[in-house]
């Protein structure tokens, strides 16, 4: 399995993933309509934060759902089922990372779903901010992080 890696260290905060995610999924150039959202840190205005969704192992969004719209497909994606969405929004309250989204043409929220396997936003990336990299080398690079920040090595 495959994850969406964010290293807001690297985003130069130019938004590009924002519209080829919109262009990608409701041909508009519309970043108000993409699943990933890059948001400035203030008070420094040159930080940037992409966020989007960790497809998490134990999804609140999925488990709150009174509808059942939201589902964990096999591959580990956040999956919606558009029919059985009623638009109560319960799905953004329940996201601890703030990435499901929600814009007023529609009736039902927006969540990223890796654009099935090839995340347009990834490819896109100018600064290499965002990757699509296996799990397992995720976690692996997770552990040396820790590891060089509490003074052992990587």
């Amino acid at each position: 399995m495959k994850a969406l890696s964010v290293y807001a260290e690297k985003c130069c905060g130019c938004r590009i993933c924002e519209l080829v995610c919109a262009y990608q999924h409701f041909q508009r150039n519309n970043p108000k309509k993409a699943a990933i959202r890059v948001f400035a840190l203030f008070p420094n205005p040159a930080s940037n934060v992409p966020v989007v969704c960790h497809h998490c192992g134990v999804p609140k969004c999925v488990e709150l759902c009174p509808e059942g719209a939201l589902y964990k497909a096999e591959d580990g994606r956040i999956l919606l089922t558009a029919k059985k969405c009623t638009g109560c929004l319960e799905c953004i309250e329940a996201c601890p990372f703030t990435a499901v989204y929600f814009h007023s043409d529609m009736i039902t929220p927006i969540i990223c779903d890796l654009c099935d396997g090839d995340p347009a936003c990834v490819k896109w990336c100018p600064t290499k901010a965002l990757r699509f990299t296996p799990l397992s080398a995720i976690k692996q690079e997770r552990r040396a992080r820790l590891a060089a920040t509490m003074g052992g090595t990587s």
